[in-house]
Order: structure tokens, then C-alpha cells, then sequence
């Protein structure tokens, strides 16, 4: 599996594209054709985007994948050591460890867990956001030797670079998804291993997120929040989630699984895509069930079609899952395999409607945060567990993944249980008045984090849409004046070719963009499903519910009329305290965010072509400090940080699950 590394090529300009109409009935046929997606990795760039008539069904659309993203697992041909637990740790603001030989040993190092968030564990660490060291030893395993040997980190928020035994294996820039390093010849086979990686999470403005410009950027001028950032959530940092050392076989080995779905009839029928790696040209076998296919492989590649009689399909309330096995074979031996557990399963988008297994669904459910006191944004499994189990008591059946993407272990979860996910790159806080130079910068990146995206996810039936940005900016904050037509112009040039590039890597799953209140509606042309965020009575016409519910609803009906496009309404709410009561309902109040919450949801029920509500947010989340921020905190959950419902909670449950 080749290196991840932050260089990455510039994206080419916007293709030509099919009108409107073309392109949605492009989308319906794809979706429907192929319910998990394509894969893209970090390699496929170069092909540019896909001929309008070549064949979509997300086998043959790509070609190699690069490498892929495969989750690390144990089988009887792999090994996995997760070497995560205590590692030794020490900040760096003046930069000075890589030269004075830190990749070695830390001058004057305490302990950490990872992985774990920095910030809420060290009182001179709360708001760092400078270079700082791990550093840990690890014996390889002796049983590795004459295999390939990985080294995959998880997430490292926001940009790292990995040492072992004093030799740099790789470098990465952006967090929350996993970059992996071949270290084989870098290991010691008799003594233990000094691995360490440096972090540093520097609000930069080319980057995404994007760190302030001069003029505070995104809401950032607004919140004035300490530390700055263009977002309104506290930017953690660190190891966010494990590192593991895994090995594979030395002759070939799977690279990347790629599973498309279709439903005929009754029947699923499942396509596989594998690739081997170099140029493997030997044979294979793909099981599913107890049905097979072999695997021809020519140039590294092969494909299978399986079919299964009577299918469940994968959806809420019945997730099935089917184990598929895919293995190379040399004469009469398996020489590597790999399993992972699919969904059959479609979506699509037809008028204003979003399709799954052909018919309607109607999303509710939430925007959240992977935050919670201590761990802050780093793996915490009893979190998640507890989130699905409230989910569910709530009746929700979806969420998005706001402001990036969450752990593997959160949507394999979400495929379990049955949870619809719209899966979403750290794409927030873009604002297009920001010199071009940034602009440029930020779509390098950007382009960089859906191809990972992408290459992670796009076997999880759970996820069933990507977004590319949120709340990006084209004029000022909240409607306050109209948008700046060259920033307007800028953000068309920059999303045309991000959604090029995702439905290039993936035409099996709709694409979109979550607009702020009062930002340009140009961008919503773009994409496939219209999704927004709206916060009147809150942020705007504060606390006239009944006035802030009828501007709603005149703007959804223009929203409607203008792109005949599903809408999802992404994010609504308010700030409210918990414990904090009046009545009449005022700001701030639970009584306050029921009536918000009723008003929209009445909006929305009487609106057919609305596809989903998904409230901001789950439950309360740490931000920046700040005047517009009590305590350092957002309070719009439905939740308390700690996962005690609010009266919201209760209401929600009532409308959506009947209790």
C-alpha cells in the first residue's frame, strides 16, 4: 500500500458538464445502479472526470484505485498490533525537536493516552495548537519477518509527520482520516522500535479548515472566539484515533475492495472489484454466503458478479449485512484474503424525492460532534455506543458527520444498526472573499480529503450522501448584505470541480453542499440534493418563533420552485441551558428550543418535497471562548454533553418514535 504523503497534484479545471437535467437523470440511473461506491485513492486524480456515457455501474467507472484505504484486520495470512495506549509526549513551540534529534528520545516527556485529544488533559496545553511529540517503542513481531509491514495512524489532527528509528516514512496534512507508511525496512527485528510523530494543528488560512484572515473570516469575525478559528467548535488536536503496525503477505496481497450493489427485482446482485498488489496477474475467489465467483486477475485487477436469490435489502429498521470473502489463490492455496460485512442497497435521487431501494425516505435526525470531556475529539467507543443507543431511543435515522469524517468504528456501527449517514470532509469555515492564493490551496486539500473520504467509506451502506463543504461563504454572515459576485464566481469555479471529482470517484451516491442562512444559492445548482441550515428566530428575528416559522417556510417553497431538488434542512436549533425554564418560552430556555423545534418540524410536515430534518445538535459541544459562547460551550444539543436529554429530547422522541 504506498505512502500517504501531503503533496498532492492540483486538480484540473472545471469540465464540461451536462445540463441539469442530464446530470440528475445521470445520478438516478448510477444510484440506482450501485447502492456502496466507487473507490477513488489517493492515485486516481489523473483520469480526469467520467464520460457522461461510459459505462456507471461503479466497477468499470475508475480503474485503479491506487491502493485504498482497507480497515487493517487479522486473518490467518494478516496480522494487526494496535501499538495505541501510553505514549511519552511533549510540546514543541519553538520547534526546535527535529533538529535537536526528538525522533530519538524526548528531552523532558510526560504521559498520554492515545488516542485522546491534548487539550483538556494539560492545564498548559488547553488551548495549544503547536507542534507537538509521541514518541513510543514497539518490538515487531518476530512471526512478521518476510512480510510487508504497515504503519496506519488513524487520524492526526491536523498535520503530522512519522519517524521510526530516526528515519521519516511519511508525512500527512489534514486530520480524520488514516494515511498508512511501508516501514519494513525501516524495522529492527532484535531490539524495540522508537516510532514518533509530531502534530500540530496551526489555524493556517489555506487550509481546511481554514484558519482566520485578517479579517476574522467565516464566523469567526462574528464569534471572535479564543482560540481563533473559522468554525464554531473547539479545535482539538492531536492523535485522535489508533495507530496500528499490520503486515501482509510478501508475494501479493489485496490492496482495495470495492462492492457496488444493484437491485433487480428480488434479487441483489453484487459487484466486486479487487485489486492485488503490482501486477498481479494470478487467480482469486470471492464468496458471499455460500454463493462464489472466481477472480481473474490482469494488470493487478479483477472483477465479479454475484447474485443472491430473494436479497434482504439493507435498511433501517432491517440492516442486513452479508459477509463477503475475497482471496488470492496460488494452485490449490489461499496466499491472502480479506472480509468485510456489506449492504444490499440502493440510492437515488428522482424529482424531489431521495430514494432508498427505490422508494422515499425522509431522514430525521441530527448534525453531531465526536466531543465529549476529557477525550475531546479522540475514539471514545462507550460514547458511541451510548449516541446509537439514543438515536434510536429518540427515533432518529440518520445524522451527518459535522464538520469531518468520524471514526471507522462509528460507521461500521451505523451499518450495523441501521443508521443513514451523510458523510462529510472538514471542509467548514471556507469563505470565497479570501485572496485566490488560499482558494487554490484550500481545493488541493479539499480534493485531497473526499479522494481519502471516499476511498475509506465507500463500502458502508450507511452512508448514503457526500458533502463537500459546509456553510461556505459568499458575502455576509447571516443575509446581512447580498453575496460579493467574484466570491460567488470563485465558489462556483471550486465546487464544480468538487463535485466533479466525488461523483467521478463515485456515481452511486448523491453529492451536495450545505448552504448557510443568506449565502449564495447559486451553489445549490450544482448538486444533487439541496441541503441547509437555518436559524430564524435564533440568530435572526430572535425570539419571534411564529415570524421566523413563516420566513422558513416562504423560503423553502422558493428553494423548491427555483431546483425541484430534494431539500434536507441539515441544521436548526437554539443555544439553550439546561435546567434554565420560562413561560412564556424566552431565549435560552428548554420551553424556548421546544417551540423552535415544533415550528420547524410543522414547516417541514407540511412541505412534501422536504426530505429530511436533521436538528443541531445532538447534544451540547465545546467551542472556543468567546462573548456568544457561556462557558466555552455550544448548547444546541438536544443532549447535555454528557448525554442527559432536555426537553427537546423528549419532544423530538414524541413526533419522531411515538413516545
Amino acid at each position: 500500500m504506498p505512502q500517504e504523503t501531503s503533496c498532492h497534484d492540483t486538480p484540473e479545471g472545471p469540465a464540461s458538464r451536462p445540463d441539469t437535467p442530464r446530470r440528475r437523470a445521470l445520478l438516478s440511473l448510477a444510484a440506482v445502479a450501485g447502492a456502496a461506491s466507487l473507490a477513488g485513492g489517493p492515485g486516481a486524480a489523473a483520469q480526469g472526470p467520467p464520460d457522461p456515457t461510459a459505462r456507471q455501474d461503479g466497477v468499470a467507472a475508475l480503474g485503479r484505485s491506487g491502493g485504498g484505504l482497507l480497515r487493517p484486520q487479522r486473518n490467518q495470512h494478516r496480522e494487526v498490533l494496535d501499538i495505541s495506549g501510553l505514549w511519552r509526549f511533549q510540546l514543541d513551540p519553538q520547534e526546535e525537536g527535529e533538529a535537536q534529534g526528538w525522533f530519538r528520545a524526548l528531552p523532558a516527556p510526560r504521559m498520554i493516552p492515545v488516542p485522546c485529544s491534548w487539550n483538556d488533559l494539560f492545564d498548559d496545553a488547553r488551548d495549544y495548537l503547536g507542534l507537538a511529540w509521541y514518541l513510543t517503542e514497539v518490538w515487531a513481531p518476530s512471526g512478521w519477518r518476510g512480510q510487508r509491514v504497515f504503519l496506519r495512524v488513524g487520524s492526526a489532527n491536523y498535520a503530522a509527520k512519522i519517524w521510526v528509528n530516526g528515519t521519516v516514512v511519511a508525512e500527512h496534512l489534514g486530520g480524520h482520516l488514516p494515511f498508512v507508511a511501508e516501514i519494513g525496512t525501516q524495522l529492527a527485528w532484535d531490539r524495540p522500535n522508537t516510532v514518533a510523530i509530531t502534530v500540530e494543528n496551526k489555524q493556517l488560512l489555506g487550509r481546511v479548515p481554514p484558519g482566520p484572515g485578517s479579517g476574522g473570516g467565516g464566523v469567526a469575525g462574528v464569534l471572535g472566539g479564543y482560540p481563533a478559528t473559522t468554525y464554531d467548535f473547539f479545535p482539538y488536536a492531536g492523535l485522535h484515533r489508533q495507530v496500528w503496525l499490520y503486515s501482509v503477505p510478501a508475494a501479493a496481497y489485496i490492496e482495495d475492495v470495492t462492492v457496488v450493489t444493484t437491485i433487480e427485482g428480488a434479487d441483489g446482485v453484487v459487484k466486486v472489484r479487487v485489486d492485488a498488489s503490482g501486477d498481479y496477474a494470478g487467480r482469486g475467489r470471492a464468496r458471499l454466503n455460500d454463493i462464489e465467483a472466481d477472480l481473474d486477475f490482469r494488470g493487478g485487477t479483477a472483477e465479479a458478479t454475484l447474485r443472491l436469490p430473494s436479497a434482504r435489502f439493507w435498511r433501517p429498521g432491517d440492516p442486513h449485512l452479508y459477509p463477503l470473502t475475497v482471496t488470492l489463490i496460488e494452485g490449490q492455496r489461499a496466499i491472502d484474503a480479506y472480509s468485510l460485512d456489506i449492504g444490499v442497497r440502493t440510492v437515488a435521487v428522482q424529482g424531489d424525492q431521495l430514494l432508498l431501494n427505490g422508494q422515499p425516505i425522509k431522514l430525521t435526525g441530527f448534525g453531531k460532534h465526536e466531543d465529549f470531556p476529557l477525550s475531546g475529539r479522540g475514539l471514545n467507543l462507550p460514547m458511541w455506543v451510548r449516541d446509537y443507543e439514543l438515536l434510536r431511543w429518540v427515533g432518529a435515522n440518520s445524522y451527518r458527520t459535522t464538520h469531518y469524517p468520524y471514526a471507522e468504528e462509528a460507521m461500521e456501527l451505523a451499518d450495523r444498526l441501521g443508521v443513514l449517514v451523510i458523510n462529510e470532509i472538514p471542509a467548514v469555515g471556507l469563505n470565497f472573499e479570501d485572496p485566490a492564493e488560499a482558494t487554490a490551496q484550500r481545493l488541493t486539500q479539499a480534493t485531497q480529503q473526499i479522494r481519502e473520504l471516499i476511498a475509506r467509506d465507500k463500502n458502508h451502506p450507511s452512508t448514503i450522501m457526500w458533502n463537500v463543504a459546509n456553510e461556505p461563504m459568499g458575502g455576509p454572515l447571516l443575509g446581512a448584505g447580498p453575496p460579493v459576485p467574484e466570491a460567488v464566481a470563485a465558489g462556483m469555479r471550486f465546487f464544480r470541480q468538487m463535485y466533479d471529482e466525488a461523483r467521478r470517484l463515485d456515481p452511486t451516491r448523491p453529492v451536495t453542499l450545505v448552504g448557510v442562512q443568506g449565502g449564495p444559492l447559486e451553489w445549490h445548482g450544482l448538486f444533487d440534493v439541496v441541503c441547509i441550515n437555518r436559524y430564524y428566530g435564533w440568530y435572526t428575528q430572535a425570539g419571534r418563533l411564529d415570524e421566523g416559522a413563516q420566513t422558513l417556510a416562504r423560503e423553502l417553497d422558493d428553494l423548491h420552485r427555483r431546483f425541484g431538488k430534494p431539500i434536507v434542512m441539515t441544521e436548526f436549533g437554539t443555544d439553550t441551558l439546561p435546567g434554565v425554564h420560562s413561560q412564556p418560552p424566552e431565549m435560552w430556555t428548554e420551553e424556548y428550543e421546544v417551540e423552535f423545534l415544533r415550528r420547524y418540524l410543522d414547516v417541514a410536515a407540511e412541505r412534501p418535497f422536504m426530505a429530511g430534518m436533521q436538528m443541531w445538535n445532538f447534544a451540547d459541544f465545546k467551542t472556543g471562548q468567546g462573548t456568544s459562547r457561556a462557558a466555552g460551550m455550544n448548547f444546541k444539543g438536544a443532549f447535555t454533553r454528557d448525554r442527559r436529554p432536555k426537553m427537546a429530547a423528549h419532544f423530538l422522541r414524541s413526533r419522531w418514535a411515538g413516545g
